[in-house]
């Protein structure tokens, strides 16, 4: 966010500069006649970017800018350009006279209407603002803390019990495998090209990720992925999501996989679900994340459900049975001598030049290598017997964790899971659940507490910004109570910042309807505050020349009407080339 802050400040800085500097040098030399003329230098710098815009690559562009100049200077010299730049010219003061015709007819009286129907039209606005705010708080816009920038690739990352062979690894890759194939070939039935380019398989690893998730392995054989490289977004019809949800019903489940995520995202962000449990009984951790994974399946959308327990390699649980227990024989002493049977017990060391050299004593390395040396293992008492292992040991076979995570003391675990924002928000999932469900199934538990994890962060950044927020608004009013010399006037002009924010929600509704976005986000607001700039910037215009009038001698009618009609064009002008930037990056998917 600072970075996107600090770009933003430092062009408005650099345009106050061309502005204020470099534009009255230009506008100095206005009298001297360019070499080509006005609309030869502007046709000129139109092809050269356009040139370099849609060129596929800096060669192409360079020999498309050399044609454009070569062209423009060819019309130039056989006079060709200076008749396109009569009639460009004549064209241009046509289009002229036809706006201020247009303003100073049509639109003088629509202004003297929208005055005459003052109640009117104000009621209107509030109605218009108030449906804004309906939409948002009716969830037809959910918000997103960050939406997801969905890349041209979708990449099964497949995660199996740790220690598991490979053979049941890639007998998994290979189903994955298969599936991407078949939906493949499924898509190009369909549409005749298929959006697949390539398919790629990954043992080992999750390359795509480029490193290890925190308290999780970044190799090992129980680890795999198989990618599909797609088309660009703009060249097919489905999305990468909706590629992915096709995928992902051909595939169906993985037998013992531990985890499967289909991820599409280019950049990798959090979960929209994360709900940490804390506790000390990891029984009763367990058996809670269940319950939670089981109710977050109940909701519509929300896919991916997992938690962060990692079961670990195959091992051996020894516990001491009664008979040991009447022997005197502890926990600690059975793994001590265990230990001392298969790792070793150091019995002497020996100096070799710089180094010491330890001699342990232990089984032999065929003995270690079998569990029947175990079996017959004697265990020492406390009062100098021995007796067989089988006697005073209970085992069982099992798999212990992989990573033990701890917060604040105690062992906590996450349950997470991905939200379709199509179908339902991350926060009306977790606010139904923080109203009832996970209060309820925690309080059976003593000593166990839960955090919506995802919910702080957010609320954290917020308590962060709104004191910001009020910050900046307070300098905006004192900015402009300083030139206007009045502290109602910068009420006035901060009064119409709430319909910045109403442009921006229908704007998202309506983009929403061709699938461009999917509901309100941070980079949202972003944009409501650069249209908050440009609404105060007409505002400001506007009121200034309201101003001027009055001085003059207007009456308060008189002076808004003129006021608008005069600062129509200026604010046509900024508010449609403003719109004309930002459309291309709003229509990019």
């Amino acid at each position: 966010m600072a970075i996107i802050a600090a770009t933003v400040i430092f062009c408005l800085v650099f345009s106050m500069i061309e502005c204020q500097m470099v534009l009255p040098a230009h506008l100095g030399h206005s009298g001297q006649r360019m070499p080509l003329g006005e609309f030869g230098m502007t046709l000129l710098v139109t092809l050269v970017v356009a040139a370099i815009a849609f060129a596929p690559d800096r060669r192409t562009a360079f020999a498309l800018g050399l044609g454009a100049v070569t062209l423009v200077y060819a019309g130039h010299l056989s006079g060709l350009l200076a008749n396109l730049g009569v009639r460009f010219t004549r064209a241009q003061l046509k289009f002229e006279s036809g706006l201020e015709s247009f303003i100073d007819t049509r639109f003088r009286n629509l202004v003297r209407r929208v005055l005459d129907a003052r109640r009117l039209t104000l009621a209107l606005a509030l109605a218009a603002l108030a449906s804004a705010a309906g939409i948002v708080a009716g969830g037809h816009l959910p918000f997103s803390f960050m939406m997801p920038v969905l890349g041209d690739r979708v990449a099964a990352k497949l995660t199996m019990p740790p220690g598991i062979g490979a053979v049941v690894t890639d007998r998994a890759i290979a189903q994955l495998s298969t599936s991407a194939r078949s939906v493949q070939r499924q898509l190009a039935d369909e549409s005749g090209d298929s959006p697949v380019l390539h398919i790629m398989v990954a043992r080992g690893g999750h390359p795509s990720t480029g490193a290890a998730v925190s308290g999780q392995q970044a190799s090992g054989t129980h680890l795999g992925e198989v990618v599909m490289q797609l088309s660009p977004s703009e060249s097919r019809e489905l999305t990468t999501e909706q590629i992915a949800d096709i995928w992902r019903e051909a595939n169906g489940p993985i037998e013992e996989a531990i985890e499967l995520n289909f991820d599409t995202e280019r950049v990798q962000t959090r979960r929209d679900i994360d709900i940490r449990l804390t506790a000390e009984d990891l029984d009763a951790l367990r058996t809670v994340a269940a319950g939670i994974r089981a109710g977050l399946a109940e909701y519509p959308g929300v896919y991916e459900i997992t938690d962060s327990f990692r079961a670990g390699k195959e091992e051996l649980q020894l516990s001491v049975s009664p008979a040991g227990e009447a022997l005197g024989i502890t926990l600690s002493d059975l793994a001590r001598q265990v230990r001392q049977a298969f790792y070793g017990e150091e019995a002497q060391r020996v100096q070799r030049g710089r180094e010491d050299v330890r001699i342990m004593v232990r089984f032999t390395e065929q003995e270690r290598q079998s569990l029947e040396s175990l079996y017959a293992l004697r265990i020492r008492t406390a009062d100098g017997g021995a007796v067989p292992f089988r006697t005073v040991a209970d085992v069982q076979s099992g798999r212990g964790l992989a990573t033990i995570t701890r917060t604040g003391g105690n062992r906590s675990v996450n349950v997470t899971a991905k939200v379709d924002p199509t179908r339902t928000s991350a926060g009306a999932v977790l606010a139904e659940l923080d109203a009832g469900f996970l209060p309820d199934t925690v309080s059976a538990y003593p000593g166990m507490t839960y955090s919506l994890e995802t919910a702080q962060q957010q609320r954290e950044v917020a308590e962060r910004l709104v004191p910001m927020f009020l910050l900046a608004l307070f300098a905006i009013f004192a900015l402009l109570a300083i030139p206007l010399q009045s502290y109602q006037q910068p009420l006035i002009i901060m009064a119409t910042l709430p319909f910045a924010f109403m442009g921006a929600v229908w704007g998202h509704l309506l983009m929403k309807g061709y699938g461009n976005v999917l509901g309100l986000s941070m980079p949202s607001i972003f944009g409501v505050v650069a249209a908050c700039g440009v609404v105060i910037n007409a505002t400001l215009v506007l009121l200034h020349e309201v101003n001027r009038r009055l001085s003059a001698g207007d009456s308060p009618y008189d002076a808004l009407v003129n006021a608008a009609v005069t600062r129509a064009r200026p604010i046509l002008i900024t508010t449609v080339t403003t719109f004309a930037g930002l459309l291309p990056l709003m229509l990019t998917r």
